[in-house]
């Protein structure tokens, strides 16, 4: 390891140590007049003063590099964001919300800085949840071999998170250049560090992970958190492994604007910690070192008071986010096939494959196409192992174990991670099996929200490019966590595509339109049709389906079955034997895209039928089909013969024994009744 360098008061040059207190007291004196936005009622409702961080955001910031690094700050980083470059004005902009704030426009809470343009990280509110992102962001850095490292910074309280444990284990295993910052205040909100950690230290909770190395530094001294973060930042470059920085912190104000520390830190605690100070201590040590003198520092704080009345007078006078624009960046536009425009073939040319097969072929074609496309989860790569249903068969050994890797039981890390990684530049593409069936992703549900406004919130800055793969839905006897339905419940987040394919030519189309586009795209797999010979087609070479566009599976004029997923081949089995019985015409329109949804298809559909039956196999009570009936009630009523019928599962779980599924789970009888009584009302 190289010679790391010391700052010490007596070596360092007065011109930094002047940088220093310009930047240091230009960020107490924002830190102390935003309280002063909201008293006004111009904003910046959510404040957290950093007062008492100020040597350990000061180091972060200096020692980040915009061009090989990833900074992931959190609320309370201030001074960092400052440090790292920010300007008062981008600082006050994102306090009262104008549409210039470069974090967001306005659409993100205050306090949440952020220049993505700088590989300053736009992140959420769920305390901590970017540790997840900095570790993905890491992992591209190593195989891009960018000579950066990832930084994440945040309150020790964060640390008692489930994904915080999970990001930091998870790059020791992978030993990866990141560098978590644990910036300690003793406080959660009110909570004490008592309740918090079983360590009085929380940086000690990790300290059996291996290839992870902890440094402690006093988070108040400007000197001893510059050279721990130096340290720090030389140690994962030239090792490519994670380092914790627990930086001791005192927390001088109340937690936030709306918090009140009075009603639980005595006044005698509240006297200790501003006598902690660290800009004073800081302007004290700069006086007594003789390099600067009294009216020098008075200087420099007039200049700052300057510096931010010219930035408020500027910020106050910006414009307000455009209340129009809500509908901009909550989805990035996807790939548009120009081949198959409609997602449609007529069968002549490709080769016939089962769903599974359509699957594997498809995800080995991008990959061949895209050198930056990676692919991981569970069981997916051991030996010719791929996946607990061998989807991704073959994949490693031709793409190698860089590109195709097995994940841990950590579906949070998972998502997270893969967010993370496609950071790293917008070619990237990740796929990634969220769970082995999609009733274990529950835990990744944190993450998932996250990504989904991450476009939105970032105001059109960073989009997740990520593909999450899940089995989903019954008939194998698997019972609970492996055969229930989840799609009513993901398709309620704006800014996630959802997509549920039947046959081999649409889970071929639309996993390769779901590569190749920005953003995120949830795409559920059917396994009980994963080998089933009913969900064969011919797959075409190359072949696209886009986004929003419904298919419709069979003509007719007498009813229309709107399904989707396992219940698409009974819906078109039914239709056949309802013509053959007395020859009524049953329209089957498969809507394989959930979000965004085929509308104009569904409702000219009904307009021509006059009846509506709705089928799916999740459950009738709240499934995604009361959206579908919601739709045509609203703008086809007046065409409709009959009223809108909907078949699916039962309101319970899906239970293991096959005579239990069986009674809960849609079948070709409860459908072919419901569309009996619907042709004779």
């Amino acid at each position: 390891m190289s010679e790391t360098r010391q700052f010490t008061l007596d070596n360092t040059d007065k011109e930094t140590l002047g940088r220093w207190y310009r930047l240091m007291t230009l960020g107490r004196q924002l830190d102390e007049k935003a309280p002063n936005y909201l008293k006004q009622a111009l904003g910046w409702s959510y404040h957290a003063p950093y007062a008492g961080h100020d040597g350990i955001q000061l180091a972060i910031g200096q020692l980040f590099n915009r061009e090989t690094d990833f900074l992931f700050p959190y609320y309370r980083d201030m001074l960092t964001a400052i440090s790292a470059g920010l300007t008062a004005e981008e600082i006050i902009l994102n306090g009262i919300s104008k549409a210039a704030d470069v974090a967001s426009g306005g659409r993100h809470m205050s306090n949440h800085f952020a220049k993505p343009e700088w590989h300053i990280q736009n992140v959420s509110s769920a305390t901590g949840n970017h540790t997840l992102h900095a570790v993905g962001v890491a992992r591209s850095i190593k195989i891009c071999k960018s000579g950066g490292v990832a930084i994440s910074s945040q309150g020790e309280s964060s640390t008692s998170e489930g994904y915080v444990f999970e990001a930091i284990n998870g790059a020791a295993k992978e030993k990866l250049p990141v560098i978590f910052v644990f910036q300690d205040n003793k406080y959660g909100i009110s909570v004490p560090q008592a309740d918090q950690s079983a360590n009085v230290r929380v940086a000690e909770n990790y300290s059996g992970i291996r290839n992870l190395k902890i440094m402690y530094c006093d988070g108040k001294n400007v000197f001893n958190s510059m050279n721990t973060m130096h340290a720090a930042k030389t140690y994962a470059l030239e090792n490519s492994l994670p380092v914790i920085v627990h930086a001791n912190c005192v927390r001088i104000h109340s937690h936030s604007n709306s918090d009140r520390h009075e009603l639980y830190r005595d006044e005698n605690e509240r006297h200790c910690v501003t006598l902690s100070d660290p800009l004073t201590r800081f302007r004290v040590q700069l006086l007594h070192s003789g390099k600067f003198t009294e009216g020098e520092l008075d200087t420099l704080d007039k200049e700052a008071k300057k510096v931010i009345s010219a930035a408020h007078k500027k910020a106050i006078k910006s414009a307000d986010p455009d209340p129009k624009s809500i509908f901009d960046f909550v989805a990035p536009e996807p790939y548009v096939s120009q081949k198959y425009p409609e997602g449609l073939h007529d069968g002549s040319e490709g080769k016939k494959m089962r769903l599974i097969e359509a699957l594997n072929s498809t995800l080995k074609d991008e990959f061949r196409c895209n050198p930056d496309t990676y692919i991981w989860g569970q069981d997916m790569a051991n030996k010719e192992k791929g996946g607990i249903f061998n989807v991704s068969k073959g994949m490693q050994k031709e793409f190698g174990p860089v590109r195709v890797f097995n994940a841990p039981i950590a579906e949070d890390y998972i998502v997270g991670t893969s967010n993370g990684m496609t950071r790293y530049n917008d070619k990237i593409r990740v796929v990634i099996e969220g769970a082995e069936f999609a009733d274990y992703f529950w835990p990744a549900m944190e993450q998932l929200v996250d990504s989904s406004h991450d476009y939105w919130r970032s105001n059109g800055q960073f989009s997740p490019n990520v593909t999450i793969r899940l089995a989903s839905g019954g008939y194998i006897g698997g019972g609970l966590y492996h055969s229930q339905n989840i799609e009513a419940a993901l398709t309620t987040l704006p800014g996630l595509r959802v997509v549920y394919p039947s046959f081999a030519d649409d889970a071929a189309g639309l996993l390769r339109t779901a590569i190749r586009s920005r953003g995120l795209t949830l795409f559920l797999e059917p396994k009980a049709m994963y080998n089933d010979p009913l969900g064969e087609a011919v797959v075409p070479e190359d072949f696209e389906v886009p986004f929003g566009k419904a298919r419709i599976r069979r003509e007719g004029t007498d009813l229309t079955i709107i399904t989707y997923g396992n219940t698409v081949p009974m819906s078109l089995q039914v239709a056949g034997q309802l013509q053959q019985e007395n020859g009524q015409s049953v329209e089957v329109v498969d809507i394989r895209s959930l979000v965004p949804l085929d509308e104009e298809t569904i409702l000219n559909s009904v307009k021509k039928t006059s009846r509506a039956l709705v089928v799916h196999e999740d459950k009738v009570f709240a499934g995604f089909g009361g959206e579908i009936v919601s739709l045509i009630t609203e703008k086809a009523f007046e065409y409709l013969d009959a009223p809108v019928k909907r078949v699916g599962s039962t309101f319970t779980p899906v239970g293991f024994n096959r005579i239990l599924e069986k009674a809960i789970l849609p079948n070709t009888e409860r459908i072919a009744t419901a569309a009996r009584e619907l042709l004779s009302y």
